[in-house]
């Protein structure tokens, strides 16, 4: 996993409640196993018509929104069935920040065993966020826990542990690597039938 220190990035503002994960990455797209490809497909009934054409009205397909690392959202982002893919169709896409008014507990565990933050934050300090032009940016300062935007500071809360992990970039396996030698220690005095 890729530590995460600071992001400072402009933002995609999709302030709508309740996005769920098959808003975010719909069924048909879950057949690849792998962590990769998704990304084309993140809110794909709502960035493309029924003919499969980008559509023009969708923020996502805005010109101006391109490249943006940190998505500012409603309440309860990441609803409905526990599909990892949708973490990974928002890293694919290029985002690495989730700023919403809360998530599903499993959105939320698949997010930091992803390396992805998602962070929580009252809707009018969201709405200030969102209410940024498509140029400014925002920055996210995990070591601090704080969103800080022209003259705003909102302070976030994140369990320590996790903030540890983003940090150092560690996963579960890297975190169960750093005790190898008491492993291998361990697995040297079993019996060898």
């Amino acid at each position: 996993m890729a530590p995460i220190t600071t992001i400072t990035s402009p933002s995609v503002p999709i302030m709508k409640d309740n996005i769920d994960t098959d808003q975010l990455i719909p069924k048909q797209f879950l057949k690849n196993i792998l962590k990769v490809g998704y990304g084309q497909h993140l809110f794909f009934d709502w960035r493309y018509d029924k003919s499969g054409k980008p559509n023009p009205d969708f923020i996502l397909n805005k010109p101006e929104r391109q490249g943006a690392k940190i998505l500012i959202a409603g309440d309860n982002f990441g609803c409905g069935s526990s599909r990892e893919h949708a973490v990974w169709a928002l890293k694919d896409y290029g985002f690495k920040a989730v700023i919403a008014g809360g998530f599903s507990d499993i959105f939320y565990m698949n997010s930091t065993k992803n390396g992805f933050l998602a962070i929580t934050l009252p809707r009018d300090q969201r709405e200030i966020l969102a209410a940024a032009p498509a140029d400014a940016k925002i920055t996210v300062d995990l070591p601090s826990q704080e969103v800080r935007y022209d003259d705003h500071t909102f302070a976030f809360e994140i369990d320590p542990l996790w903030k540890h992990k983003f940090i150092n970039g560690l996963d579960d396996i890297a975190i169960t690597m750093q005790y190898e030698d008491q492993i291998e220690a361990y697995e040297a005095k079993i019996p060898q039938f």
